[in-house]
Order: C-alpha cells, then structure tokens, then sequence
C-alpha cells in the first residue's frame, strides 16, 4: 500500500475514534456507491452524519479541508442521497470534515460540524 494511503487510513482511525469519544454510532466506513466513496457514515443522536476525513502529513500547502472542494462536495452529496435511498432513511442529514494532520511530533483533528450544505 502506499504511503499516502497508509496516513490516510491512520487517519480514518483516529477520525473514528474522535466520533466515538463523542458518542456518534459508526454506521459504516469507506462506504461505495460506483466511484463515489463517504470515509465515514455515522449517527449523532437522531442525525445521520456523512463524514469526508482528509489527512495530511503537513499544513504547509495548506489545511486539509481546504481539499474538500466543490466537485468532491457533489460526489459525497451523490454517495450520501445513494445510501439514504438504499437503506431506505427518513432522517436529518449532516455533512462533517474531519481534518487530520498526522506528524512524528503530533497528531492534530480539527472537526467541522455541517462543513457544507448538499449541492448538486
């Protein structure tokens, strides 16, 4: 596996174990509808949450949610109405971004509650 894919997944780790500490129920991880992927679907209380975790090794370039742009945005809308539909859900829906910058020195998570809003 390559490196990149690697802190990726040690992201998606530490993500998982952020929303637990908070009481959310992990639904599902790197759940697919085609090509279009949602890292995390969990429940905070009565909502539904879709949560896209991005992870980087350094801020340099920039904070990682800065990565959740428009045309990923629509593809996570598109993942997220798929399942509603499949699992057959009436239910409030949020979208979260949970930035993760894993370094040798630390390990940072930043949670954006309702990061975006559906867009198609």
């Amino acid at each position: 596996m390559a490196e990149h894919n690697e802190l990726g997944k040690a992201g998606e780790q530490l993500a998982i174990k952020h929303l637990r500490a908070k009481g959310y129920q992990i639904l599902e991880v790197n759940w697919y509808f085609g090509h279009h992927e949602i890292d995390i679907i969990a429940k905070d209380g009565e909502m539904l949450v879709i949560v896209e975790v991005k992870t980087r090794a350094t801020a340099v370039f920039g904070e990682p949610e800065i990565a959740v742009n428009k045309q990923k945005q629509r593809s996570i809308v598109r993942a997220a109405d798929a399942y509603i539909q499949q699992k057959d859900l009436d239910i409030e829906t949020r979208f979260d971004v949970i930035s993760v910058i894993i370094t040798p020195n630390e390990k940072r998570i930043f949670h954006i509650d309702d990061a975006f809003y559906p867009i198609m």
